[in-house]
C-alpha cells in the first residue's frame, strides 16, 4: 500500500469540515415561531439598550439642564434611575443572546418599570402609556414564547 500524501490527507480534514457545517444547518429544527422569538427579543435587546442608555445619560449630566441635574433629584428618583440604567444593559446582553437569563432580567425590568409608574406616581409621575406599552410587551412575549414552546416536540 501506498502511503496517502499530504494532499489526500487535506482533501480528507476539509471534506470533514464541510459535511459537519452542513449538519449543523440542516440539523437546527428551529420553527418559524422560535425565529420570531429570537427576533423579538433581539428587538427588544436594542430597545433595552436605548432605555439603558437614556437612564446613564440622566446620571451623567448628558440630558436635561440645571434643573434636572441627577445631584437635585429626590434620593426615590436617582434609586430608580440607577436601579434601571444597569438593569437594562444587562437585560439587552442576555436578550440579544436570546438567553433564559437574559428573559427573566427583562421581565424584571418591564414589571418594575411598570410597578414604579403605577404605584409610585411621585418618582417618574403616572405615564398610563408606558405602562400599556409594557403590558403590550409582556403579553407578546409570553405568546410568543408559548407559540416556540408547542412547535418543540414534547
Amino acid at each position: 500500500m501506498s502511503d496517502p500524501g499530504p494532499q489526500d490527507h487535506a482533501t480528507r480534514e476539509g471534506s470533514g469540515f464541510a459535511a459537519a457545517i452542513t449538519a449543523g444547518a440542516t440539523e437546527s429544527g428551529d420553527g418559524v415561531w422560535t425565529r420570531r422569538l429570537v427576533i423579538f427579543l433581539r428587538v427588544m435587546a436594542v430597545l433595552a439598550i436605548v432605555k439603558g442608555l437614556y437612564h446613564w445619560a440622566q446620571v451623567t449630566g448628558f440630558v436635561g439642564g440645571e434643573d434636572d441635574a441627577f445631584e437635585n433629584q429626590p434620593m426615590s428618583w436617582q434609586a430608580a434611575t440607577i436601579y434601571f440604567a444597569v438593569i437594562e444593559l444587562v437585560a439587552a446582553i442576555g436578550l440579544w443572546l436570546a438567553t433564559p437569563w437574559g428573559a427573566v432580567v427583562w421581565l424584571t425590568s418591564v414589571v418594575s418599570m411598570a410597578v414604579i409608574e403605577l404605584m409610585f406616581p411621585a418618582i417618574y409621575g403616572s405615564s398610563f402609556l408606558i405602562i400599556g406599552v409594557e403590558g403590550v410587551l409582556l403579553l407578546a412575549y409570553l405568546a410568543l414564547a408559548w407559540m416556540a414552546a408547542q412547535e418543540r416536540p414534547p
